[in-house]
């Protein structure tokens, strides 16, 4: 468990090996030279596949295609009605007997009423039961504690104020420097690095591209596409119409037989139909009013006609004066208004006499004398005992004092150890003399102590 105190100065070489001398490398020595497992995890790489693939999936070798055949098709029997009458009876016909239903009545009771003129003068069993007792009120025993404040002076000082000692405080002495610019007396220089390293170079005319003329070019335009190019159409003879031709099936001889209509519908005799004669119009006696309710309610007004709003056109100017009236001006005409005033409620007037601040709680508080409560807490008060103080502790009666060894690092050279070598970084290395003797093993093993000097 000892630290050392030197640090890695390199003092002895300017080696970059790190000192593996630890308890552990000491118990535990190392054996042959046994590597660690091989892992076996694959590594993380793309495998190429080297064989030929395949272009048969799972769904081409599982949907096979077949050959589709046409449905046939089925031709509809013609409907054949049958002969003779419908039956229209059923088993519920036959089986259900109808028998004549009377209403249900109601079989609710008449609603009696248990009335009685006579006065209920009875005692019920709670009342007989449970009866009220007199009860008294159980006296408090809270002893009544009265305080009284001490007399004498509390004089006690606290272990702050014996244990601490005012001392003035001493500022400490600003270093930081004062932050005001130094003004130097030397006249300003102007010169910078760039005016004294730069020299004006004077520069080449601007190159200025000529303009090309467009030439046309003498070759005919090709305006083949891909779509052209690609599609130029197959050659094959054209789909023939399997409509029937549409011959006209007729003859021009006249025809000299009877038919059907001719057959059915014989002409018959029609009379003309009677002309009705329109009856002759005759005015009504009197004069006729022409005056409607429009015309009688309506009253005309003299209207000029609307002048359109142009613009003078050709820049022609007159001389008349702007006539600046319109209809809005003619029909609503300002009235003389005049701001309505504030109606102002009645001042409260003013207090005269002297102000009487005697208030509820001043006229109805009655100061009380306050009677503080009695503390019952024990005096805090040393009571000397002429017994002496048994100090007996487990400790001090099983404790047993041992011999404290040193560390052997602090000998120069430690007794029982033999000096070895030195490493790098100034740690010896001892022996031990005595031979410890392991458990599988009767030869003694040397055992090797590294001791700090």
């Amino acid at each position: 468990r000892h630290r050392c105190p030197h640090k890695p100065t390199r003092i002895y070489d300017n080696g970059q090996q790190p000192c593996l001398t630890t308890e552990y490398v000491e118990k535990y020595p190392k054996y042959s030279n046994i590597s660690p497992p091989r892992s076996l995890k694959p590594k993380q790489e793309y495998q190429v596949h080297r064989g030929k693939m395949e272009g048969i999936t799972t769904f081409k070798s599982d949907y096979l295609p077949y050959d589709i055949v046409k449905r046939p098709f089925r031709v509809q029997e013609e409907h054949k009605p049958k002969t003779g009458e419908i039956e229209l009876g059923t088993t519920y016909q036959k089986d259900y007997n109808a028998h004549k239903i009377q209403p249900v009545t109601l079989v609710r009771p008449l609603e009696r009423k248990h009335t009685t003129g006579g006065k209920l003068d009875t005692i019920p069993t709670y009342q007989d039961d449970y009866r009220s007792w007199e009860v008294q009120r159980r006296e408090p025993s809270k002893v009544e504690h009265i305080y009284h404040p001490p007399t004498e002076k509390f004089g006690n000082s606290t272990t702050f104020q014996d244990d601490f000692v005012p001392r003035e405080l001493n500022p400490r002495q600003s270093f930081k420097p004062p932050c005001v610019a130094k003004l130097s007396d030397v006249p300003f220089d102007s010169t910078t690095s760039h005016r004294t390293s730069y020299i004006a170079h004077q520069l080449e005319p601007k190159f200025i591209r000529s303009k090309e003329e467009y030439k046309p070019s003498n070759q005919p335009f090709e305006d083949l596409t891909t779509h052209r190019n690609d599609f130029q159409g197959l050659p094959g003879q054209l789909a023939k119409s399997c409509k029937p031709e549409n011959a006209k099936v007729g003859s021009n001889a006249h025809f000299h037989g009877v038919t059907e209509f001719q057959d059915r519908f014989q002409p018959w005799l029609v009379s003309l139909p009677e002309v009705r004669k329109t009856k002759e119009y005759v005015p009504p006696p009197g004069n006729m009013d022409f005056n409607s309710t429009s015309h009688l309610d309506y009253v005309k007004h003299e209207i000029s006609p609307a002048v359109p709003i142009r613009p003078v056109s050709n820049g022609r100017r007159t001389n008349a004066p702007f006539q600046g009236n319109t209809t809005t001006k003619e029909d609503f005409k300002a009235w003389g208004s005049c701001r309505q005033e504030i109606t102002k409620k009645q001042e409260i007037p003013k207090p005269t006499g002297r102000f009487y601040d005697l208030t509820t709680f001043k006229s109805h508080y009655i100061p009380h004398q306050i009677i503080p409560a009695q503390s019952f807490k024990p005096v805090h008060a040393i009571v000397p005992n002429s017994a002496p103080f048994q100090g007996e502790t487990m400790y001090r009666t099983e404790y047993t004092p041992k011999k404290q060894e040193t560390c052997p690092a602090n000998y120069p050279s430690p007794p029982g150890y033999v000096y070895v070598n030195t490493d790098s970084q100034g740690h010896k290395f001892f022996r031990q003399l005595t031979p410890e003797f392991s458990e599988s093993n009767s030869n003694p093993i040397p055992k090797e102590v590294a001791v700090l000097s």
